[in-house]
């Protein structure tokens, strides 16, 4: 019988640890299954982008799986049961249980409202491509002069304000941050945000927590109304709650508990990957969720999981932080270098160079995702230690490597 892998999520890191699985074990001796809720790969970091009219590029699953021998059933995913190790989807031929060996979570995450009065009902989310396009056909909308205002002051919040500042310079972006603005950058890169606001005419509101959203404004702790014809909400992300209503261990935050191997502490035939993941990073700090976490956690994942049943190395290769990539418009951006637990160096990369520095990047993770093994050769290797069918006995544990 086949080992039945089934993959949760056509994400970065979910689409990523289907397509480097295939091309870590056999087909004869595997079956692996994506599960999305979309037939389209999403870049999620050009959200922005797409919200402010920009064209991006059709990329169905099926181009990007094509060859794999990876099977892609196009479902939402309602429930996981990892003590009978199924998983409940709905898709366009009803209800049905797709029964599994290995299981990899990456349903990754949405936006967050924080319980903010009025936020679900009158801001916009741009976390996922809908409401990237419903907030693109509200933006398309509105009039020169009409007032913008863009919560939070995180990286989405920066990428949001200057790209809708620059494609919309008719329009009044203010830009409302909970602490001060950039405060986690080095002081050039500071310098340089603050700059770039200027040049675009944006207005930051620091220190400004948003406690109310309403039809045409918004109100900060401190009574002040922000007038607002269109609110972009970027305030941060929550996971998928399917994984807290399970048995697995999960977090405060409902990220599945995981090992260096991404495998959860409490479930071994379940490895979580992406936002989905709880993962601890140099100096003990959860990784946090983003496209440069994902990625690296689902390729940590596949090999681990090839390994556990081929009976190969095992990857021990530790997951660290660079840079944090930031685009501030087309014609600008922001390349704040980092140390491995992700505190600001005094480097920075400013301006055009770093505009197409990030586009690179962007470019390079689609492709990626594609190429999961970055082009290199890679030997599809034969099953020597599967699972016993129904059981959560993990195989043998191989030896590590320091390599993946």
């Amino acid at each position: 019988m086949q080992h039945r892998i089934i993959v949760l999520g056509a994400g970065y890191a979910g689409a990523s640890a289907a397509g480097r699985l295939a091309r870590r074990l056999h087909r004869d001796d595997v079956s692996l299954t994506l599960v999305n809720a979309e037939p389209d790969f999403v870049e999620r970091v050009r959200n922005h982008e797409l919200a402010t009219g920009r064209e991006l590029p059709h990329r169905p699953l099926t181009d990007v799986l094509a060859g794999t021998g990876v099977g892609l059933k196009v479902a939402r995913v309602t429930a996981v049961d990892v003590d009978r190790k199924v998983v409940a989807v709905t898709g366009d031929g009803g209800a049905e249980e797709l029964a599994y060996d290995t299981l990899v979570y990456a349903l990754g995450s949405r936006w967050d409202d924080h319980g903010v009065p009025g936020a679900a009902e009158h801001a916009h989310e741009i976390a996922g491509r809908a409401g990237a396009l419903r907030a693109r056909e509200r933006l398309a909308g509105l009039t020169a002069g009409q007032p913008v205002v863009v919560v939070g002051g995180g990286l989405t919040g920066l990428e949001a304000a200057t790209e809708i500042a620059e494609s919309r310079p008719d329009l009044e972006v203010t830009l409302a941050a909970r602490t001060g603005l950039g405060d986690w950058l080095s002081p050039k890169g500071q310098a340089h945000l603050r700059a770039v606001f200027g040049r675009l005419g944006i207005t930051a509101r620091e220190n400004a927590e948003v406690t109310a959203v309403e039809d045409g404004r918004v109100v900060t702790a401190d009574g002040t109304v922000l007038p607002s014809a269109l609110t972009v909400w970027t305030a941060g992300f929550a996971v998928h709650p399917i994984a807290r209503a399970t048995t697995l261990e999960v977090g405060d935050t409902g990220q599945i508990v995981v090992d260096g191997t991404m495998r959860s502490v409490s479930h071994p035939d379940v490895y979580a990957v992406g936002d989905a993941a709880l993962v601890q990073g140099p100096g003990d700090k959860p990784l946090r969720m983003s496209c440069a976490t994902g990625t690296p956690t689902a390729w940590q994942a596949a090999d681990a999981i090839a390994a556990r049943l081929t009976g190969g190395r095992m990857p021990h290769v530790p997951l660290r932080y660079f840079n944090q990539c930031i685009s501030l418009g087309r014609k600008d951006g922001l390349i704040q270098y980092v140390t491995a637990d992700d505190r600001a160096k005094s480097a920075a990369l400013t301006g055009r160079v770093a505009a197409l520095y990030k586009e690179l990047i962007c470019k390079s993770a689609a492709w990626g995702v594609a190429h999961p093994t970055l082009g290199l050769p890679s030997r599809r290797r034969r099953i020597t230690h599967p699972a016993p069918a129904g059981s959560a006995t993990p195989a043998p544990e191989p030896a590590p490597e320091s390599a993946a």
